[in-house]
């Protein structure tokens, strides 16, 4: 559930608010019925997903450790949080330094907190091939620090 406001001219405030009346309180029956279909015969494409996330999840994590990247095994996202603290860069430097040098995009750990301090995270959300080169350059890019 998302809550939140809106401030504007009554005019426009009054549209938006026939639009959210007929997109939020009801699901369309388009919408529905693809519902239902995917409850019924949806799984075997549930489980192809999940075990497409936990090879591109076991790349990831096999990858930044050979790396020398220390990276626990996640278990509940398609995000891996590999400590960088070894590299002797800041996490918002680590990250900077790989964007630039081999147009790899990481997220500061600090984006989540001081204690994300020397830490990045990984998306593994893409595909395989994408994971791959990343990890290429990211090998590249580590013992050049």
């Amino acid at each position: 559930m998302a809550f939140g406001y809106a401030a504007g001219h009554q005019d426009i405030i009054a549209a938006m608010t026939k639009i959210h009346q007929y997109t939020m309180l009801c699901a369309p029956i388009i919408a529905q019925k693809a519902a239902i279909e995917a409850l019924k015969n949806g799984e075997p494409d549930v489980q192809e997903m999940l075990a497409d996330y936990n090879r591109r999840r076991l790349l990831m994590v096999k990858g930044l450790n050979s790396i020398g990247l220390t990276c626990f095994e996640p278990k509940g996202a398609f995000y891996a949080f590999p400590s960088i603290k070894s590299s002797g860069l800041t996490s918002d430097e680590f990250s900077e330094k790989l964007l630039y040098e081999e147009k790899v995009v990481v997220v500061p750990g600090t984006a989540f907190g001081h204690c994300g301090e020397g830490y990045i995270r990984c998306c593994y959300a893409t595909a395989m091939s994408e994971i791959e080169e990343a990890l290429v350059r990211m090998k590249k890019f580590y013992p050049g620090i």
